[in-house]
């Protein structure tokens, strides 16, 4: 696993045997990234990884220089891995959170302007991780929520659903109050 851009380009992160996930892969990454780059300025963005796993998506906005990112994972191999990472290489704008995703959502005050989540993708009720951004508003106003998937899970019907991007096995349904997003 590496960072694809901003001031670490090229730092590879190695991930232990240990840590049984699935990252987000290069070049679903790297695309998910372009689109980004097409909608959002990295250095006002106050970003949520929901699910963080690796934090290969924390690592990739904090290196893109967002203003903020929040790692959550209830897993603590996962967290103590982003954690050292964090650490190493001295991400100023990384905060790490031990927690389950679902009670963090109903506990948390703060907005985003962009929430990424990317459960796994055998995970019952998946669609909950959307229900309780939009009931608990979390997003600011032009925020998005992207949702990384399998093709055995579908957003389309949801109400605020814009788009959904497919990169092999890897799916991102973006959603947002926002319509005029371009994704």
């Amino acid at each position: 696993m590496r960072i694809i851009s901003g001031k670490n380009r090229g730092r590879k992160i190695n991930v232990p045997k240990n840590l049984h996930i699935r990252p987000t892969t290069d070049f679903a990454k790297e695309s998910l990234f372009n689109i980004i780059n097409n909608n959002f300025n990295y250095n006002t963005l106050d970003v949520l990884d929901l699910f963080s796993g690796t934090g290969c998506i924390s690592y990739e906005f904090a290196s893109r220089g967002a203003k903020s990112v929040v790692a959550v994972d209830k897993n603590f191999k996962c967290i103590d891995f982003i954690s050292k990472n964090v650490y190493e290489i001295k991400f100023s704008n990384i905060k790490v959170i031990r927690a389950n995703v679902f009670s963090f959502l109903n506990t948390i005050s703060k907005k985003f302007d962009l929430i990424f989540a990317d459960p796994p993708y055998s995970l019952p009720h998946i669609e909950k991780v959307t229900e309780l951004v939009f009931s608990n508003n979390i997003l600011n106003k032009n925020g998005c929520l992207i949702i990384e998937h399998s093709e055995k899970s579908c957003f389309s019907d949801h109400e605020y659903f814009l788009k959904q991007r497919n990169y092999g096995s890897v799916n991102f349904s973006f959603l947002s109050e926002d319509q005029s997003l371009s994704f």
